[in-house]
């Protein structure tokens, strides 16, 4: 099985320290500024408490980020001597926003630079710019100042939301890509049980069931073979008969849960096909406007492995499939004969052949079929019926050494 891959880190690591570190140094610049712009210690106090506790919980709560924006926004309005401060402040907080999606992309894109021009229209308005309370046109006295500010206003808005939305998407795809590739390993492990299960299920159906089988019959057919038994010893016998019943009934139980696909775990154990179900499978077959006749030839030995009876059923059945799928319309012929030491079947369509739908091109079908009769020690072969077309599967079944013995009621 293949060793599951380990994933590299994409990402730094989120440290629950890192919003202090961010409340700090956004102190540190507040100090800075006020040392530079001589801004009263009374200006600090009133900016901080707004943008500061809620950049603190942004984490841990990114709706706290509504708050950090209109505050800087108000901030700025009233205090645009403490620019970087609250830009910074600002800028955080949209960031938290867009990269949390709180709010669509488009949305805090529209909203924060329709703030940032009210802002301009109030600095206008408060004599920021010194434009008797009016936008001024462009080329007049302080324009400059104006125009500047709105446009990197708009431009930081855009290129924060652009910048935390591509940071989302790839998270996004970091994570979609870690979550495809821990369901593809699953998947793996899962196929490469299912495998193992099916090799176990094999091995006990072709040896352990095969043996059992054996000595159930045989020690059931030995009170009748040998009438000189004491009562004890024709007792003893019974009891092994019945006890290898009970043990062939719990092994088949056993193999159909280790045949069980995944998805159906908790279906209900159906009996195992048998030559016995042929009938119903070709009514299907013609139910669905399908051709096909059965020819018999020999006598049915009356007792016969339920594997050899389970891969003879199986055999027609993918026959028929592959007339359906790959010739349809066409009439299938199938001959079963039975002799003393095998079973052998003949499976003919007169469809257009391998020429016009390759019926076994390196699919499953045929190939489990030809990997069971070798299991038995069969042989399966398949190819063009003919020069006028059609398909042929040949089949040969022999019955083991001891597998006469098996009887019809062994698995029931």
């Amino acid at each position: 099985m293949r060793q599951s891959p380990t994933l590299r880190p994409t990402a730094w690591p989120r440290s629950p320290r890192y919003p202090y570190v961010t409340g700090v140094l956004l102190l540190l610049l507040a100090v800075a500024e006020v040392l530079h712009s001589r801004v009263t210690s009374t200006t600090v106090l009133a900016t901080l408490p707004f943008v500061v506790p809620p950049l603190l919980w942004r984490r841990r709560e990114p709706r706290v980020g509504l708050l950090v924006v209109p505050a800087a926004l108000l901030n700025f309005l009233f205090r645009p001597e403490l620019l970087s401060t609250v830009a910074v402040a600002g800028v955080m907080g949209l960031y938290s926003l867009a990269r949390h999606r709180v709010l669509h992309p488009a949305v805090l894109i529209t909203g924060a630079i329709t703030g940032a021009l009210l802002v301009n229209a109030g600095h206008v308005a408060m004599g920021v710019y010194d434009l008797g309370g009016r936008a001024p046109a462009v080329g007049a006295d302080g324009s400059l100042s104006y125009f500047t500010e709105s446009f990197v206003l708009a431009v930081g808005v855009v290129a924060t939301v652009g910048v935390a939305d591509a940071f989302r998407s790839r998270e996004e795809s970091r994570q979609a890509r870690e979550a495809a590739q821990r369901e593809l390993i699953a998947m793996e492990r899962r196929h490469a049980a299912a495998q193992e299960r099916a090799a176990i299920a094999r091995e006990l159906h072709d040896i352990v069931a095969h043996s059992v089988s054996v000595i159930a019959v045989q020690a059931e057919s030995a009170t009748y073979t040998t009438p000189d038994l004491s009562p004890p010893a024709r007792d003893g016998f019974q009891q092994i008969a019945a006890s290898a019943r009970s043990a062939l009934t719990e092994l088949r139980h056993l193999l159909s849960v280790l045949r069980a696909d995944d998805a159906a775990e908790d279906a209900p154990v159906l009996p195992q096909p048998t030559l016995d179900s042929l009938d119903a499978l070709l009514e299907a077959h013609r139910s669905g406007g399908g051709e096909v006749t059965l020819h018999t030839e020999g006598t049915r030995p009356p007792l016969l492995p339920p594997s050899l009876e389970l891969t003879a059923y199986r055999i027609v059945q993918e026959a028929l499939t592959n007339a359906r799928r790959h010739a349809r319309g066409a009439a299938v012929d199938i001959r079963l004969a039975y002799a003393d030491d095998e079973v052998r079947i003949r499976i003919t369509d007169d469809g257009p052949g391998p020429q016009g739908s390759p019926h076994d091109s390196g699919g499953h079908g045929l190939s489990g079929m030809r990997e069971r009769a070798n299991l038995l020690g069969g042989r399966l072969t398949c190819g063009p019926a003919g020069p006028g077309g059609g398909f042929l599967i040949e089949a040969e079944l022999p019955v083991r050494a001891g597998a006469k013995s098996f009887a019809e009621g062994v698995y029931e």
